[in-house]
């Protein structure tokens, strides 16, 4: 008969391990798949109820469209949170049953549910597919300048028909460093933190962000009012993760230049995006900006082909030294059975 004492040990362990193995499947799932089909994506669904929400809180005066917009973010939020803590709930059950009573049935009904919340969790985050894209705007630009600036049109909102060479390289080597942290620290972070629905809440925050987070008019609309909620609720959930994306740069790179990184990052209009990018500037030491917007490390060289590459190997750096620390962070922060 096993030692109960022991036993109970074991089990107090048991969701913060079952967590991290999670986030390992998932990571996975991500390099060896990359996304899911289109019509079973999440991040897609949260996307087709921005845009129906959207579509009514834009054509309100300012007032209402603020409140509307900030009560169907609240109702997505909580519905992606909700469907994500039911799921982790039913799988760590399932595994708590499978381990207190094994059997053949109870262990495929523990696989499906941990392969399916793994399914979910890689669904929250997107590390292959940035950087398979960022790649190809620089094979791109290797063919032609115009092929270049259209394959990074698919990545960016900005006018890319009158970039010149070096920046269209300045603007993919921008959003690698920006969607280091959105898609793939950031989600890991809270779910580290919170769990499957930590990382389930801030996906559908910065994909709201990123369809309504617009200041002025935008594609003939003006999303000034109906998107400030989901800009200020992106703003806050990406503060941490933002600041902890550029200290891994600087680790990963050996450099030691946090004054000049508080400077550069400053110069964004955004109080997130400006640290990874500044980050990348520095370790990089180019000159990365938007015309007429900002300059960051304006002592830099403009980027050249080796460039891009470069910033993949290090934002792959800061992915392998963030793993550990996630893992370490599951398991002792998920909530233990009693």
């Amino acid at each position: 008969m096993p030692n109960l004492f022991q036993m109970h040990e074991v089990l107090s362990l048991f969701p913060g391990c079952a967590m991290a193995l999670v986030a390992g499947l998932a990571l996975w799932i991500d390099r060896r798949w990359g996304e899911p089909p289109t019509p079973v994506h999440p991040v897609v669904w949260m996307g087709h109820y921005l845009k129906a929400c959207g579509q009514v809180t834009v054509r309100c005066p300012p007032a209402p469209a603020f409140v509307l917009g900030a009560m169907a973010w609240a109702a997505g939020a909580a519905a992606a949170g909700a469907l994500a803590w039911e799921l982790q709930a039913l799988a760590l059950r399932q595994l708590a049953r499978f381990i207190a009573q094994p059997g053949l049935c109870g262990g495929l009904a523990a696989f499906v549910l941990v392969a399916a919340m793994a399914w979910f969790a890689k669904s929250m985050l997107s590390w292959r597919m940035l950087v398979d894209e960022v790649g190809a705007v620089e094979a791109a630009l290797r063919q032609s300048l115009p092929a270049g600036r259209e394959r990074l049109s698919w990545l960016v909102s900005r006018d890319t028909g009158n970039l010149t060479e070096s920046q269209v390289r300045e603007s993919a080597i921008e959003t690698l460093a920006e969607n280091l942290n959105d898609s793939v620290v950031a989600p890991i972070f809270w779910f580290a933190l919170l769990g499957l629905p930590g990382a389930a809440v801030y996906r559908f925050a910065n994909t709201a962000d990123a369809m309504w987070g617009y200041r002025g008019t935008y594609r003939g609309q003006h999303w000034e009012w109906a998107g400030k909620f989901a800009a200020h609720a992106d703003d806050a959930l990406s503060w941490l993760p933002a600041r902890l994306t550029a200290l891994l740069l600087m680790a990963v790179t050996g450099h030691a230049w946090l004054a000049a990184l508080r400077r550069e990052a400053g110069k964004t209009p955004s109080p997130n995006s400006g640290w990874p990018m500044a980050a990348m500037a520095l370790a990089l030491g180019v000159t990365l900006g938007k015309p007429g917007v900002y300059t960051l490390n304006p002592g830099g060289r403009a980027p050249h082909a080796v460039d891009v590459p470069l910033a993949q190997k290090i934002a792959s750096k800061v992915l392998v030294a963030l793993i550990p620390m996630a893992w370490a962070a599951v398991v002792f922060a998920t909530p233990r059975f009693q």
